[in-house]
């Protein structure tokens, strides 16, 4: 299978979304969209089977998967303000959408079976997972292995009665037909071969038609991307590790956020400007959720209501512990984390279920001290280079690492992007990330009331409070002893050895408390 170079738009910071959870609702939606394109016909049924040991058996209401599969299957984008009604809308378009809990044998945790119907008598099938912060990968279709992540243009010709020799010639023979590609690969079981195209553009349907006479092909299906950033063959990135990235920085004499433009641009094939560009639009965004959610936020389903402002009113007050950045910062994450929970749009930084900690820590601090939001997009660019490190030797999934993979990676990401907000250098910026990796290592997943608020706001203020501690002592001359690369390492391994009960499945912890389940039984 295919291993892309992780981007800081598809894997760190986006998607900009609805709901609560990336890996559960934004990922869920992403495989309906891909899941919808494979059927010609009207859809009239899409059955969804979740593995009984799995998170999803517990979590996949309370979480959003089922609003987000079906919100994909009618072509939503993951911020799509009828997301919330999208079960409702669904029916009202003749789709059944069920979920059953069954037993099966799943290797990732955030395991999706899925087999769609149509008026035309086709029925397909696939089985997808959600990776963390919104990745997913689609694993095999009708049985067939494949590995498709929404980041190319995807064209699947299938064939019945063949072996590997026959559907080695076949894809041969597509290949004389289409001259420009960036992958073409080969799948068979049991007699049914599958070829894969992966292309930068959509194959027109002449060229379809011609591969399809030409070929003797079965049936083929095209699907359009669906992550932000498209990959592309040969993609080269200029550093992978933080040790690396400092050895061309000081070549190249750049600050983090310029290191940032520099492997972006290179992974997504854009200009530095492209890149900066979007990353300001992102932090806008952001913005505006800080804004929203201190004028007060209303959801009935949930389980808390509208605190941010409670901050600057008891400061006004004169009754809080001075901390004028701290106290701002607490505010700007429960904001963002408030707009999450009522379904306002907002940005999954890295996740929805840590979208407070990253922004909220950088924009409460840059409110305070007067910082423009250039300055703000510089230091979410930092920020989402750490980021890429963790992305590539760790993981954002809770359900894989424990919330040190979600809260966890935004407070070590917060902290780089931090003292670049105020001035520090490349190695300050690093270093501080590592500070602030080394003080969650454990840190446990155990949502309440199958709720992404409880104890989820808690530890993204605890995100963006040990950030700013690990960025003062890192900027005061602290020595942070190990270094970048060999925490997330760390961090990796750590997070594997998390009781899977403690990994977002809501078996443990606080999820399971008489209080949990009171409150569960209230909401759900």
């Amino acid at each position: 299978m295919i291993k892309e170079i992780p981007s800081i738009f598809n894997d760190v910071i986006g998607p900009v979304m609805r709901g609560p959870s990336s890996s559960h609702t934004a990922a869920a939606l992403r495989i309906g969209k891909i899941a919808r394109q494979m059927v010609k016909g009207n859809l009239t049924h899409v059955i969804n089977d979740f593995n009984k040991d799995g998170s999803l058996a517990t979590t996949y209401h309370g979480h959003g998967s089922d609003i987000g599969i079906a919100g994909g299957v009618l072509d939503f984008e993951a911020n799509d303000s009828r997301l919330v009604n999208s079960l409702e809308e669904a029916k009202s378009a003749g789709v059944e959408v069920t979920f059953n809990i069954i037993d099966y044998k799943a290797e990732h945790p955030n395991t999706y079976k899925m087999t769609m119907k149509s008026d035309i008598d086709e029925t397909v099938s696939l089985t997808a997972i959600s990776v963390g912060g919104g990745m997913i990968e689609i694993q095999d279709v009708d049985g067939i292995e494949v590995s498709i992540k929404g980041d190319f243009y995807e064209t699947l010709v299938f064939f019945d009665n063949v072996d590997c020799e026959i559907l080695n010639k076949k894809c041969e023979c597509i290949k004389g037909i289409i001259n420009d590609f960036d992958y073409c690969t080969t799948s068979i079981n049991n007699k049914k071969g599958l070829v894969v195209l992966k292309t930068q553009e959509e194959i027109n349907k002449d060229v379809l038609d011609n591969i399809k006479n030409t070929s003797g092909a079965l049936n083929i299906i095209s699907l359009n991307p669906v992550l932000p950033t498209m990959s592309h063959k040969d993609c080269e990135v200029p550093f992978l590790t933080s040790e690396k990235m400092l050895e061309v920085a000081k070549k190249e004499n750049l600050e983090l956020w310029e290191a940032a433009l520099l492997y972006e641009s290179k992974r997504g094939n854009i200009s530095k400007q492209e890149v900066f560009d979007k990353m300001k639009e992102i932090v806008n965004i952001m913005i505006n959720s800080v804004e929203e959610g201190l004028k007060g936020t209303e959801y009935e389903n949930r389980i808390l209501g509208p605190q941010s402002w409670m901050i600057e009113e008891a400061q006004k007050q004169s009754k809080l512990i001075p901390g004028d950045v701290l106290n701002r910062i607490i505010a700007s994450i429960t904001a963002i984390m408030e707009v999450k929970s009522s379904m306002g749009a907002f940005v999954a930084a890295p996740t929805a279920g840590s979208c407070g900690g990253l922004p909220g820590t950088i924009i409460g601090t840059a409110m305070q001290l007067g910082k423009s939001v250039d300055e703000i997009t510089k230091a979410m660019l930092a920020a989402g280079m750490i980021g890429i490190f963790i992305a590539e030797h760790a993981t954002f999934a809770g359900e894989v690492g424990g919330c040190q993979a979600e809260c966890g990676s935004g407070s070590g990401m917060a902290a780089a992007g931090l003292v670049q907000l105020v001035g520090g250098n490349i190695i300050q910026s690093v270093d501080a990330a590592s500070m602030a990796l080394q003080s969650v290592l454990g840190l446990a997943c155990d949502p309440v009331g199958s709720r992404v608020e409880v104890p989820c706001l808690g530890k993204n203020v605890l995100a963006g409070t040990n950030a700013l501690s690990s960025a003062n002592m890192v900027l005061a001359g602290f020595d942070k002893v190990v270094p970048l690369d060999e925490t997330v390492t760390a961090m990796d391994q750590v997070g594997k050895m998390i009781p899977v009960e403690l990994r977002c499945t809501e078996l443990a912890g606080l999820s399971i408390v008489e209080t949990s389940k009171r409150i569960n039984k209230k909401i759900n």
